[in-house]
């Protein structure tokens, strides 16, 4: 087994997860709020929630077809980097894999033609249905890739047969309590990223005067979901927590830098954990929060990483400060969620530039905590593939050299680098155009200036917000 060609190919998975991540993340939120957007537009005939829906649906589309390719790169690495993972887990992976196409991208495929060429040629209450299709199947997509990493990460309903892992109870496998609260814990993720999006897209039309009424609504929906959904998001992220403390408890030690075994246990707030001398540095530790959050009580022992062996500990630095980070950013996004809420509700929030401009800086905020949460799950697994199962270093491709590893990764760089800054950057011009730019003058670049609302001929007052269902 070649060293580096294994690094390599563990960075190479990492970028290309990494970039496909952030797309998936954006639309299963969007494509259940353009659900939204068109009931309420069929329920209160207002203009403003259609002008949103195409809006943001060219939004959607692009970031959906984005998300498919990196997605599909993905596949390939299976079998050129880490065929032995598809050789032994095949039995199991590739009829989840399967489920996935099955059912999440035969919706998509099937609904999202009739979102883009439909609406004037099926009836709206089918449109609708359709709107809820797609964003059904981008929730499925998501279920099915939950199921596949949770059993890698608490392999369970399976028998081993001939060198491979074989199903031998699915409804385990798929219902496993693990991948339902991590599949939930992803859901509301997603749903946050495409909150604060929609969030700071109102924030900035709002501080640039230009597309009030939909800047308002956008505000509002996107605050008032994000406030009930980042505390919903700590509450899962605690019952993730749990299930790494049962099931991963190497992790457990690395995410709290903790060494060795405590009783009662500390939380190391911050430090700069040592594998040489399995010791932190620099470290502020609050005696005995530890235990309170592993297991609510004060006095639980709980263990360090010196207490398993050196080769199945997994790396320290990078899971610790990942879930610091995941964390801190969901702290942030609860301030800015309640405040801006908050603000609203008192008819304040066009009075508070400071604070608009926070949250138009914001967006960014929920794809660090997903990336953060991602890297903290699966680096902190290491030195597993399939946990206590399969190591990484022997599920990969025999054989395999650094230099075709290196080769591929520098390819999907380039390729990657290419694609998608076309791809971001035609969104930039979306949304610098706004609800009333066309695809032409998108396209084209043309930036006319722009009403107070495409949608409502007087702009709204201070005291008279978009309600939902009004």
């Amino acid at each position: 087994m070649d060293a580096t060609a294994l690094l390599l190919s563990r960075l190479q998975f990492a970028f290309t997860i990494s970039f496909h991540i952030i797309f998936p993340a954006f639309t299963i939120g969007l494509a259940a709020w353009l659900t939204l957007l068109e009931a309420l537009h069929l329920s209160t005939s207002r203009q403003v929630y259609q002008v949103l829906f195409e809006f943001w649906l060219k939004i959607f589309g692009i970031a959906f077809g984005l998300g498919v390719v990196s997605g599909v790169v993905m596949g390939f690495q299976f079998g050129t980097n880490w065929s032995e993972l598809s050789k032994m887990s095949g039995p199991i992976q590739g009829p989840l894999l399967s489920y996935e196409t099955f059912t999440a991208f035969m919706l998509e495929a099937s609904f999202f033609g009739i979102l883009v060429f439909g609406r004037p040629r099926v009836h709206p209450w089918f449109y609708l249905f359709s709107a809820a299709m797609v964003a059904l199947g981008t929730t499925l997509s998501a279920f099915w890739i939950m199921i596949n990493n949770s059993w890698m990460q608490v392999p369970v309903g399976y028998v081993q047969q001939n060198g491979m892992f074989v199903p031998d109870d699915w409804l385990k496998i798929i219902f496993n309590p693990v991948a339902m609260v991590r599949f939930v814990h992803m859901l509301i993720a997603a749903y946050l990223s495409s909150a604060f999006c929609v969030a700071a897209t109102g924030a900035w039309y709002m501080l640039r005067k230009t597309y009030h009424a939909e800047a308002q609504i956008m505000l509002r929906m996107g605050l008032f979901l994000a406030a009930v959904l980042v505390p919903a998001q700590l509450v899962f992220g605690h019952l993730v927590g749990d299930y790494v403390h049962q099931h991963q408890p190497a992790k457990f030690a690395a995410i709290e830098a903790r060494w060795h075994d405590e009783q009662p246990a500390g939380e190391v707030i911050v430090a700069i954990p040592d594998a040489t001398t399995e010791s932190n540095r620099y470290e502020l530790k609050i005696p005995a929060l530890g235990s309170i959050i592993a297991s609510m009580t004060t006095t639980s022992k709980e263990v360090g990483l010196t207490s398993f062996p050196a080769e199945d500990r997994p790396p320290v630095l990078i899971p610790f400060l990942t879930f610091r980070l995941m964390v801190g950013c969901g702290l942030i996004m609860l301030a800015l969620a309640w405040l801006g809420s908050w603000r609203i509700m008192h008819h304040q929030i066009e009075r508070s530039r400071w604070l608009l401009r926070f949250i138009f800086l914001s967006f960014p905020l929920p794809f660090v905590a997903t990336l953060a949460g991602w890297y903290t799950a699966e680096v902190g697994r290491q030195p597993w593939v399939v946990y206590g199962m399969l190591r990484t270093a022997q599920a990969m491709t025999p054989f395999l050299t650094a230099d075709a590893a290196l080769t591929t990764l520098v390819l999907f760089g380039a390729v990657y680098a290419f694609i998608f800054s076309f791809g971001i950057a035609f969104i930039y011009r979306l949304l610098r155009a706004g609800p009333g730019g066309t695809l032409a003058e998108v396209a084209s670049g043309a930036m006319p200036n722009r009403p107070m609302s495409v949608a409502d001929p007087e702009p709204l007052s201070a005291h008279s917000y978009p309600q939902a269902g009004e």
